[in-house]
């Protein structure tokens, strides 16, 4: 079945059944490549996306559900809140393997969206939902703050 799907601002036809996840229509239909399958179960945040101003589980979303706009890091270049992540991510050199790093900027973004200058402790609770096995925390949470203090 065909549907249609709007991500970082273009409508997208997909060939999907309408209960299938939305991760596996962006990634397999529309070439997003910043979601990642990590648990399947909503618990590990590496597909997380946007969507009405909310962080999303995309494992998790079945597509049919989807009425508005999907944001996607790919989006990141039109984005100042994004773009402000991306450059703080580099200069703390937040990143390790990498593979958590779009989920967390995700919802970063959602965070930053939403308070200006959040404290260490509302960036944890944001990202209480996004899990990283290297251990880069420390950085992340650096991250973010720079992020915030550029968007000041």
């Amino acid at each position: 079945m065909t549907t249609s799907i709007k991500v970082n601002g273009k409508v997208q036809a997909v060939e999907t059944d309408p209960s299938s996840a939305l991760l596996y229509a962006l990634r397999n239909d529309c070439d997003i490549n910043s979601a990642k399958y990590g648990c399947g179960l909503g618990q590990c945040g590496s597909c997380t996306v946007i969507i009405n101003g909310a962080a999303v589980r995309s494992c998790i979303t079945p597509i049919n559900s989807v009425t508005s706009n999907v944001t996607t890091l790919e989006s990141y270049e039109n984005d100042r809140v994004l773009k402000a992540l991306n450059k703080a991510f580099i200069a703390e050199q937040a990143v390790q393997c990498g593979f958590c790093i779009s989920g967390m900027m995700m919802s970063a973004k959602v965070l930053l969206d939403t308070n200006k200058r959040p404290t260490d402790q509302q960036i944890k609770v944001a990202l209480n939902g996004n899990l990283c096995r290297c251990g880069t925390h420390t950085r992340i949470l650096k991250a973010i703050q720079r992020a915030a203090k550029e968007l000041a």
